[in-house]
């Protein structure tokens, strides 16, 4: 059967404005769908959509992905999902589904799907923010010590190999406890497992359903940040929009200094998903199982490649909690030699710890009724909002914390939950700046220097193992996280909180 092809002018008419901030994507926008799409956009934002969908309209596919709306609609159509399939402010075209798109799935429809697409190569890929009480006038001095500092405890880059002492029983040890793992081995402190989601351990995690290779690619990498757009920060508060909230997570003036890292679950977890996909195609031919883009290869999640892949997942995702745990060790170690004292001395606690890349089974309330839902979040943040009790007692009263990395040299955000966002999008908002130009084309019409020289203007020191990474993550290649933050806020899925600005970065 041929498929239809309809001009740009067709598309859109699948298409609605349904607020300032939202938009309706209507049945029939691609063939197969189970519910409708929606996402959330300013008109900035609204634009690049847009522009993508034209594009693709014209030429038939942008670097081998589809465009963002496209993929929210295959998402739509695929088994056993429920409500409505999300996009949020940041989405841009990833594997399978878009990243920046959210779609939970009815864990009592024999029928219902869990497709790795929807989680991403990179489990469990998140961010923590740890605090401080050094002020940005104690920090101003030694800024390009720091940064240098960092840059020798933290391995960065591609090959990048740990530095924290892991044999292969060590390693199997890690994949099960997760943070447990770190604070036994004296890498963590007991309150950060309290500020991690999850409490740093998803319990379903089993090793024995993990490759060998995987364990072969992971083993080496264990605190390290890697490459790509994960990056360790210094940061300075900016502004604080809720001061009660930022109380509660020890933000007491704006000049205050933080520290972001972003980083996931490495080579390891990049097999993980590999290993999965393969398993998974087979599975879906037994199953008859249709989907409308090869990219969303997924299996039943009551079958045994569902429940081996929910099971490696989470290893893969403990794994994650273990790199960021290894990483915030060697952080402490970094600042406490500077500034000759300890880090419990510096006050340097973790704030909060949030996965953007994961499927979880959670509780939620859909037309009334409760649901038991497995919800995958990929490119997009757990949003909890107050009372929920997932998350700490630091934070009932404000709603947990969301952590939103911006890009190199441009300002993060931290938001809160809300209870508007658990009504409409399963407790989730987005997850950063998003994507906005190909990595290829960012190398293309960017230089080198050039972005060097403005990160220096805007007083940002910088250490970085890969100059092509330059270009790939400059700020021009991504949304405007303002953008993105402000749409959030607008549409109420989250709070705004707090703005921090980079004063200092290390990249891969």
């Amino acid at each position: 059967m041929t498929e239809v092809v309809r001009t740009y002018q067709e598309e859109l008419g699948f298409l609605e404005k349904l607020t300032p901030h939202s938009w309706r994507i209507k049945k029939g926008f691609v063939k197969n769908m189970n519910v409708e799409g929606m996402f959330y956009v300013n008109e900035h934002l609204e634009k690049l959509m847009f522009d993508e969908l034209r594009q693709f309209s014209n030429h038939k596919g942008v670097g081998g992905f589809l465009p963002g709306l496209k993929q929210i609609g295959n998402v739509a159509a695929l088994p056993g999902i429920i409500h409505k399939s999300i996009g949020l402010p940041d989405i841009h075209s990833g594997y399978g589904f878009a990243i920046g798109n959210l779609a939970a799935f009815d864990m009592n429809d024999p029928l219902a799907v869990v497709s790795p697409g929807g989680v991403g190569f990179d489990i469990n890929c998140g961010v923590r923010l740890l605090r401080t009480n050094l002020t940005e006038k104690d920090v101003q001095p030694v800024k390009e010590q720091l940064a240098q500092s960092l840059f020798d405890h933290i391995p960065v880059g591609v090959g990048s190999k740990g530095v924290i002492p892991m044999n292969a029983g060590d390693l199997e040890e890690a994949l099960e406890m997760g943070v447990d793992w770190s604070l036994r081995e004296g890498y963590a402190w007991a309150e950060d497992k309290e500020h991690c989601e999850e409490y740093g351990r998803m319990l379903n995690a089993d090793p024995s359903t993990v490759s060998t290779k995987a364990k072969k690619r992971g083993l080496p990498q264990l605190g390290t940040l890697g490459a790509g757009n994960h990056y360790a920060e210094v940061q300075v508060v900016d502004e604080i929009y809720n001061k009660d909230a930022a109380r509660k997570m020890g933000i007491e003036f704006p000049g205050q200094v933080c520290v972001m890292i972003h980083s996931g679950s490495r080579g390891f977890g990049h097999q993980v998903a590999t290993d999965a996909l393969v398993a998974m195609e087979r599975a879906m031919k037994r199953d008859k199982i249709q989907v409308n883009d090869r990219q969303l290869a997924c299996a039943r999640i009551a079958s045994k490649e569902g429940q081996n892949y929910l099971k490696s997942m989470a290893a893969a995702a403990n794994f994650a909690w273990v790199n960021r745990s290894s990483m915030t060790f060697l952080t402490r170690q970094a600042f406490a030699k500077l500034f000759t004292t300890t880090p419990d001395d510096l006050d340097m606690h973790i704030i909060y710890d949030v996965s953007h890349n994961i499927a979880k089974v959670e509780e939620h309330m859909v037309d009334g009724h409760q649901k038991t839902l497995l919800v995958h979040r990929k490119g997009a943040t757990r949003a909890f909002p107050p009372h929920h009790p997932l998350i700490p007692v630091d934070y009932q009263l404000t709603g947990q914390p969301v952590l939103i990395g911006g890009t190199m040299g441009t300002c993060s955000y931290v938001l809160t939950g809300t209870e508007q966002g658990m009504k409409e999008t399963f407790g989730t908002t987005c997850h950063g700046a998003g994507r906005a130009y190909s990595r290829a084309k960012s190398r293309r019409n960017l230089d080198y220097m050039e972005v060097l020289e403005k990160l220096e203007a805007k007083g940002i020191s910088i250490r970085v193992a890969s100059p092509k990474l330059v270009m790939e993550e400059a700020p021009e290649s991504y949304k405007n996280v303002t953008d993105v933050v402000d749409t959030c806020h607008a549409a109420g899925i989250s709070k705004k909180c707090i703005k921090l600005r980079p004063i200092a970065v290390i990249k891969g």
